[in-house]
């Protein structure tokens, strides 16, 4: 049985924790010079060469100096990466959900760290 390719791209976001987003905006765009990133007109967070280091703000996870940013990679097409995840036996923490105009959805590598993959709008 042949497995459909994947078809990742790029680390395309890294989460970060924070308390206080407008602090954090001004940090990585006044302080370190960095251009801001957008969604659907409003600033998530700041680009890091073509990644974006996007702010999260009563998330999950505290802002802490032990490692804990959230890695998500783009692909060509959310759904048929996740299915090609399955198709390789990979386990599927969070199925493909619509997300403002993106698609997202998380997988467990070997050693159960959640990986997130996403993709931009679907075709019409």
């Amino acid at each position: 049985m042949t497995t459909p390719p994947m078809k990742l791209l790029r680390i395309k976001a890294i989460a970060l924790a924070v308390t206080d987003l407008d602090r954090a905006i001004h940090f990585y765009t006044d302080t370190l010079s960095l251009r801001p990133a957008f969604e659907e007109g409003k600033q998530v967070g700041n680009y890091l060469g073509d990644t974006v280091l996007m702010f999260k703000k009563d998330w999950y996870a505290q802002p802490s100096d032990a490692l804990n940013p959230r890695v998500t990679i783009e692909t060509e097409d959310a759904r048929s990466t996740e299915s090609a995840l399955r198709a390789r036996d990979v386990v599927i923490a969070d199925p493909v959900e619509r997300y403002g105009e993106s698609l997202v959805g998380s997988f467990l590598d070997s050693e159960g760290n959640k990986l997130w993959f996403c993709s931009g709008p679907e075709p019409t």
